[in-house]
């Protein structure tokens, strides 16, 4: 998919639980693109940390940072959307500066929710009590960044269609 004459890059970006995989994969499906989940480019190291009740720090997240915005590079010719927490502003500059163009679409959601949604997951590393230490990193998209920010409590449905319209327009 193309958006004047430049295809569209992309990450879905949000806590824990917001619906970054899903939203992500499925409006990658519709408009044509790649699509990764960052969580697929986590090291070990990470993977170990989270699944041990440890919340990440910006040492552990840089070179996990890097590797994202490496892929997003990468597939940058045909238009991409990986799923990344990006959860600072910093870490979305550095996402920025390995993929100049880059937009960002925020799932936001209370806490609540996404409590009960990882609390629902069993397949995943990340347990239900980071959910908190992800809310304190949390540092909203800036009135000057590149984005939109989506309710993640709508369906499925009404999210992918949010962000695939939003993205087909940028």
């Amino acid at each position: 998919m193309t958006t004047q004459d430049a295809p569209v890059v992309a990450v879905v970006m949000g806590v824990a639980g917001c619906g970054k995989t899903a939203v992500g994969s499925a409006a990658a499906r519709r408009l044509g693109l790649d699509f990764i989940d960052g969580d697929d480019l986590h090291p070990a190291s990470n993977v170990a940390k989270m699944a041990a009740g440890h919340p990440l720090d910006d040492a552990d997240r840089r070179p996990w940072l890097e590797e994202v915005a490496r892929w997003l590079h990468d597939h940058r010719a045909q238009g991409a959307i990986a799923g990344c927490s990006a959860l600072k502003r910093s870490y979305r500059d550095l996402l920025r500066a390995g993929c100049p163009g880059l937009v960002f679409i925020h799932l936001a959601g209370d806490r609540d929710l996404i409590a009960h949604r990882v609390a629902a997951r069993s397949a995943h590393f990340m347990p239900v009590s980071l959910v908190d230490s992800q809310f304190a990193t949390l540092e909203p998209l800036g009135d000057d960044e590149a984005g939109i920010t989506l309710n993640a409590a709508g369906t499925l449905r009404e999210v992918v269609d949010a962000a695939a319209d939003w993205l087909a327009r940028s």
